[in-house]
């Protein structure tokens, strides 16, 4: 009797483990069942290392790439190699992970069906890109190497971006073998990936912390003779300026006075306003984690601290984050975060809808609404209003240098005040 007990609370015992096990597993299947159906390895929903299903269209409907039955990218050839960043190659050399993070819904899942499809095919995605706005950027570019962005900065669309260099990827080049060097960097989205020097444009992050730490700031003026000594070193200036106030330095872009308004700012306060602006923090949007940025004058000497003011020393910022700050400049200081995919459908479960999130502010509103001015300032008094017929840019340019006798990078940066054209 004792043995037949012993057996019965052994078989409970397992019954118990059984159920227990049987449990846990559909409370994983609920939470985690979509990422199950579309990890990186299934054959049925990626090739290459990208999405493999679906089709993905810009704003306006045009179809980008259709991948019903294989890749099939749009007809004009100067628009793939414009958006070859954004979807993906065919073999994975380019990463598409803002495709990859609503694959779930791409794929037409849920937990009712499983995977499914509609009418035969799989899930639609709408991205925020406008194909025409890709097409200029990428005449802009001309072949040179770099990027171009722009976003909405109170809805968060990202409206344009093109990297480059690029290729078309019904025509790729045997990238391998070119020695030319046109092809560097090319498996890189810069937008995304990249921290560039910043040069001048990064004296909007220093003025934004003087308008804020130093109270008088603006009945200050500085000297430039064209060149500024610092003990043995010396800060060289573009230009000879004379004697400048906050609003001229920033639209001559004054390096001697520049240099002086970090010196007296001092490491500590711009460490921290840069921390406070989020310069070097990465962004996270549609499953992408930008690089980071670099600001570090903890230890740096007085030369280096006037350099890293102006854009120079160790400074790095990556475009999607500087163009975000440009938002919170425009926005009062604070602006939508950036994102790329507007929806996503396949079937009644299955489905995907963008949601405008802000950012928090980063800077009193009094700050970014002076900033704005001086940056307007530097279009009307600087680049020319008539560069830009029509629309109220508020801007920043910097040239940066990059050492071991490269040519230095070209920057700018800015925002568009119209209520219309935010």
């Amino acid at each position: 009797m004792n043995r037949v007990a012993r057996r019965a609370k052994f078989a409970l015992v397992l019954a118990a483990v059984l159920l227990g096990g049987l449990v846990l597993f559909c409370a994983d299947f609920l939470i985690h069942g979509s990422q199950w159906v579309v990890f990186s390895g299934s054959p049925h929903v990626y090739r290459g290392g990208n999405l493999d299903c679906g089709v993905v269209t810009d704003r306006e409907g045009r179809v980008l790439l259709d991948m019903t039955n294989g890749r099939t990218y749009a007809d004009d050839a100067d628009l793939r190699r414009a958006t070859i960043h954004i979807l993906g190659d065919r073999y994975g050399n380019i990463s598409a992970p803002a495709l990859a993070e609503y694959s779930s819904q791409m794929v037409g899942y849920d937990l009712v069906n499983g995977i499914y499809t509609v009418n035969g095919k799989s899930g639609q995605a709408s991205l925020t890109i406008c194909a025409e706005a890709q097409l200029a950027a990428l005449e802009g570019l001309n072949g040179r190497k770099g990027v171009v962005a722009v976003y909405n900065y109170k809805t968060g669309e990202i409206l344009c971006m093109v990297s480059s260099p690029n290729y078309d990827p019904d025509n790729e080049p045997d990238i391998g073998e070119d020695t030319s060097g046109a092809y560097e960097g090319v498996y890189l989205n810069r937008f995304t990936q990249s921290a560039y020097v910043p040069g001048s444009i990064f004296k909007l992050v220093t003025t934004a912390a003087a308008l804020e730490a130093i109270d008088d700031i603006e009945e200050r003026t500085f000297y430039c003779e064209g060149t500024y000594d610092i003990g043995a070193d010396t800060v060289v200036c573009e230009g000879y300026h004379g004697q400048v106030d906050l609003g001229q330095a920033l639209t001559k872009s004054c390096n001697c006075a520049f240099a002086q308004l970090a010196l007296e700012l001092g490491p500590e306060r711009l460490g921290a306003y840069a921390r406070q602006f989020g310069i070097t923090e990465p962004l996270e949007f549609d499953g992408i984690t930008t690089a980071s940025g670099s600001f570090d004058v903890s230890s740096a000497a007085d030369v280096n601290v006037a350099w890293a003011a102006i854009g120079q020393y160790t400074d790095t910022v990556n475009p999607a984050r500087f163009m975000t700050f440009m938002g919170q400049i425009a926005g009062g200081g604070k602006a939508a975060v950036p994102y790329l995919v507007d929806r996503v459908s396949s079937g009644t479960f299955s489905s995907y809808s963008a949601r405008t999130k802000m950012t928090d502010a980063v800077m009193e509103r009094e700050t970014a609404r002076r900033l704005a001015e001086l940056m307007r300032d530097n279009v009307i008094y600087g680049y020319g209003d008539w560069n830009f017929p029509d629309i109220s840019v508020c801007a920043k340019s910097g040239t940066a240098e990059v050492g071991g006798g490269r040519e230095p990078n070209a920057t700018f940066a800015g925002f568009a005040q119209d209520p219309d054209y935010p």
